[in-house]
């Protein structure tokens, strides 16, 4: 019962997360552009703003597509956490705590998330663990 539980809720936030991250790297190709994601970029002082509008675009919609689908969730977790990471030091930081002030509470949140996320293994319900791939990604032998 518990296991059960467990898969459900894994599956649960790994489509929540992975949603948000979709929605978002969607935006900053069809809402913004990349070159409006691009001048924001470079307003905020992100290095190569050219460079990283489009691969944090790429990021966010393909890790919220491997979130939702449980395949390579180390791998995606990581880099959806460090793209937080970025979004703090260079977005949210200087805006405090409290989201409601344009803070990094919630980007914090989606860190911590898309790790925990990443390093579940998933849950029964995720493509990696259907596929057998959890246990390699892992490095595990069982």
């Amino acid at each position: 019962m518990l296991d059960q539980a467990r898969n459900i809720a894994l599956l649960l936030a790994r489509v929540a997360t992975g949603v948000i991250f979709l929605v978002h790297g969607y935006q900053k190709f069809a809402t913004m552009g990349i070159a409006g994601t691009t001048r924001f970029f470079e307003s905020i002082g992100i290095p190569l703003p050219g460079v990283a509008a489009p691969v944090v675009a790429v990021l966010e919609v393909a890790g919220g597509i491997a979130l939702i689908l449980g395949v390579a969730l180390p791998v995606a977790g990581t880099l959806l956490a460090l793209d937080m990471v970025g979004a703090i030091l260079f977005a949210h930081l200087p805006a405090g705590f409290s989201v409601g002030e344009g803070g990094y509470e919630f980007v914090l949140a989606l860190a911590a998330a898309s790790l925990a996320i990443g390093f579940t293994g998933g849950g029964a319900l995720a493509l990696d663990r259907a596929l057998g791939l959890d246990k390699k990604l892992s490095g595990s032998r069982a």
